[in-house]
């Protein structure tokens, strides 16, 4: 077993820069009609009549009017000013006009509803199929002083698995990868490793889940588990789900997954030569640090919060709450009693940081968001600084409260049921929540008193 350094260069999913689109991607707005013939062709011709390319169309039965319909169209705008054009011609020919997002156009003026411009966010699970081929770095591609970089074999393998994160779509099942025999070694000795740890330096949490994955999920020193099988068993646990990923996404798509409950997983592992060490997140990261406290309500909760806040932010906001998912998910530590544990993925699956960030040697600081938004932080080092979270459900209010500082014009929430996000952006659509919580506050009180 190699005696090298384990802890990984490049830890955690998110890229360590500002993620400003110079160019615009993609563009969507949103509208409302009432029930009539021809308003729906009326709006369509206008923004052909611009040479504007619509890439889709969808209605669904309005959320804030009973008998009219409600549109999502997405296109390709050229500039901001287009987008702008759009939006103006639409408020005469229909109601309720929003641009849901601008691609990236920082400075775009489009509608009276939305003074800012919106960087453009997934509104459907199903739009996360765009990020497929997004990575930054990583995946096919290796960096010079990868220790895989120069063997033909692994980058032909490596081309092999990433292959199935390009070509995955939503809906699918998770192909699953024929592992060899190195690759197992591999995973084996990381595995025997960090597993004598985690009764003494995992919080409880992790602890807990652990022999259900054994169980459930094939966990075990000389068997990689399968993608699929682990995403079926956290989406029985707490509706998160796994997807393939070729390598490092921007900090905003990545973040704006776990909006979905959804977290972006890569599948291949890191170089035989060096089993203790990966300048990256591989399949060892995701499935022995990261998955097992997906299965925890508390966590998941958490997770999804810092995901929902991320859609529609600025990019300095973005940047600001992937420095928080770096010092929570992927290098968090808890008090649990009067003891510190670790909870953060590049904690437990590192055996060398996972030592040092309990040894009393590193600066330990309370969790307050405002504050962790601003540390900055070595990407290939330990960390010369934690922060302690009381619990998860506490972490997930105070990053809320943060949320409500960011620079967004509306509130967002997921819809389980659509696996779809929600924009409460007008009266009606934040009246029909308000139903909605009224309803289950009726079976929370009707439960209650069954209790007692």
């Amino acid at each position: 077993m190699s005696a090298a350094p384990a802890h990984p260069a490049h830890p955690g999913h998110l890229h360590k820069c500002t993620d400003a689109t110079l160019t615009p991607v993609k563009s969507t707005i949103h509208f409302s009609i009432t029930d009539k013939v021809g308003a729906l062709d009326e709006c369509l011709a206008a923004i052909k009549a611009m040479n504007i390319s619509l890439t889709r169309i969808e209605s669904r039965p309005s959320k804030t009017a009973e008998w009219d319909y409600d549109f999502f169209v997405d296109f390709d705008a050229a500039n901001s000013e287009q987008v702008a054009q759009v939006a103006k011609t639409l408020e005469s020919l229909a109601k309720q006009v929003h641009v849901v997002g601008t691609g990236g156009v920082p400075d775009a003026k489009t509608s009276a509803d939305l003074a800012d411009s919106t960087p453009w966010f997934p509104r459907k699970m199903v739009d996360l199929d765009t990020f497929a081929d997004k990575v930054l770095e990583m995946g096919e591609e290796l960096d010079a002083d990868h220790p895989g970089a120069k063997d033909a074999v692994y980058r032909a393998r490596r081309s092999e698995i990433t292959n199935i994160a390009k070509t995955y779509k939503t809906g699918q099942p998770i192909p699953h990868v024929a592992y060899t025999d190195v690759e197992i070694q591999t995973w084996n000795a990381v595995f025997n490793k960090l597993t004598t740890m985690f009764p003494s330096h995992a919080c409880r949490e992790h602890q807990y889940v652990f022999p259900l994955l054994i169980q459930n999920c094939g966990y075990g020193p000389d068997n990689i588990p399968q993608l699929d099988g682990v995403s079926k068993f956290l989406k029985d646990c707490t509706g998160f789900t796994l997807r393939p990923v070729m390598g490092l996404l921007t900090s905003r798509d990545f973040l704006n997954g776990l909006a979905f409950r959804v977290f972006h997983s890569t599948q291949y592992i890191r170089h035989h030569s060096k089993p203790l060490y990966t300048p990256e997140p591989d399949v060892c990261h995701e499935l022995l640090g990261h998955v097992p406290l997906f299965a925890n309500p508390d966590f998941a909760d958490f997770s999804q919060e810092i995901g929902l806040a991320s859609l529609g932010a600025s990019d300095s906001d973005i940047e600001r709450l992937a420095t928080i998912y770096w010092f929570t998910v992927e290098f968090g530590i808890c008090r649990q009693g009067d003891q510190l544990r670790a909870y953060g993925a590049g904690l437990l699956s590192s055996f060398g940081e996972l030592e040092y960030c309990l040894s009393g040697k590193p600066e330990i600081r309370p969790f307050e968001p405002a504050k962790v938004a601003l540390q900055k932080y070595p990407i290939t080092e330990y960390q010369p600084v934690y922060f302690v979270a009381e619990s998860f459900k506490d972490a997930q209010l105070r990053v809320r409260e943060f949320a409500n500082t960011c620079n967004r014009p509306f509130s967002v929430r997921y819809n389980a049921y659509t696996e779809s996000i929600e924009i409460l952006d007008s009266k009606e659509k934040v009246l029909r929540y308000a139903q909605s919580i009224k309803t289950d506050m009726l079976t929370l009180v009707d439960a209650l008193e069954k209790l007692s």
